[in-house]
């Protein structure tokens, strides 16, 4: 059966994620264009920390959405400013919870926590759920250029870990409370609940299918093959619907030079391997191109195609 990378673009939410190095970033930014022509508003949102979308596009992009094509935005998520604003947004809802010298004290150990290993990912985290929730109703498609696999992949499994320790403190709250305080009235419960409200909607439209999939991008060598069929296993763990593969860089079937002769006979051999591996998801070949992908001349070219070149699929 042939499909086309244009069914994705009916999603609300594409994650593009790999090995370092296998062009995520490229191919993120080009099918968010490919979107964009289709008259889809759309938010191009990097979260890896070597940002690269300001290069492509070459223009600055920060924090926050800033228009980069006719339909298209762009924004970098920083993890050192999300953490800040973070912390700030918890002070600022404690404000009325406790006198002046216990306030004191909760704000030293919040700068404390601040400063701990993975207060960085908890505050990417928060962000990220924020717009999948669509709490920025501008945009009809999100599509998130991702950091290496692996720490992607433990932000997705975060709000299944943050509702249990959030569960987790509720019930000691209302211990501490006893039977005769009403839990409705009290603040801290209050936000506790909304808190795992906004989980389990993050949560939901993560995990659907009709929502939200997840393109993996490799490239034909054994390293990236193997990271790849490992991010499969984990994402079907998760819950996470995979949308399909973009093998990128296909090298030339035909050339006079050995070296590249030598390099396609190993390629072919990877190619086989990839069908074989991964047959029962949708696939995309895209060829080696003869520069690199710098300027929305030659994004505009990778743009047309991937949603005009078939995926082959089981």
């Amino acid at each position: 059966m042939l499909l086309t990378m244009r069914h994705l673009l009916e999603k609300k939410v594409l994650f593009f994620g790999g090995k370092g190095g296998v062009g995520k970033t490229t191919c993120a930014s080009a099918t968010a264009l490919a979107a964009s022509h289709a008259g889809k508003r759309v938010l191009l949102v990097s979260t890896d920390p070597a940002h690269s979308t300001s290069d492509i596009f070459e223009r600055e992009i920060g924090p926050e959405p800033i228009e980069l094509l006719a339909n298209l935005w762009g924004l970098e998520i920083d993890g050192a400013l999300e953490s800040q604003r973070y912390v700030a947004n918890v002070k600022q809802n404690i404000q009325g919870l406790f006198g002046h010298h216990i306030l004191q004290e909760a704000n030293k150990q919040i700068d404390l926590a601040a400063s701990m290993p993975g207060a960085e990912e908890m505050a990417l985290f928060d962000r990220i759920g924020g717009l999948i929730r669509g709490e920025d109703t501008r945009f009809d498609l999100i599509v998130f250029d991702t950091a290496p696999t692996g720490h992607t992949l433990r932000l997705i499994r975060m709000p299944e870990l943050m509702e249990a320790w959030i569960r987790a403190l509720s019930r000691s709250r209302q211990a501490m409370l006893g039977i005769e305080q009403d839990d409705k009235t009290d603040p801290v419960l209050i936000s506790l609940t909304g808190r795992l409200e906004g989980l389990r909607e993050f949560r939901a439209r993560l995990l659907s299918p009709r929502v939200s999939a997840f393109m993996l991008v490799l490239v034909a060598e054994r390293l990236p093959i193997e990271e790849t069929a490992r991010a499969i296993v984990q994402l079907d763990e998760a819950g996470v619907t995979v949308g399909g593969l973009i093998v990128n860089r296909v090298l030339p079937a035909s050339s006079p030079d050995p070296f590249l002769q030598s390099r396609h006979s190993q390629e072919v051999i990877y190619l086989d391997e990839i069908d074989r591996r991964f047959s029962k998801l949708s696939r995309v070949r895209v060829p080696q191109l003869p520069s690199d992908v710098h300027g929305v001349q030659t994004l505009e070219a990778l743009s047309e195609m991937l949603v005009s070149r078939s995926q082959v699929a089981t």
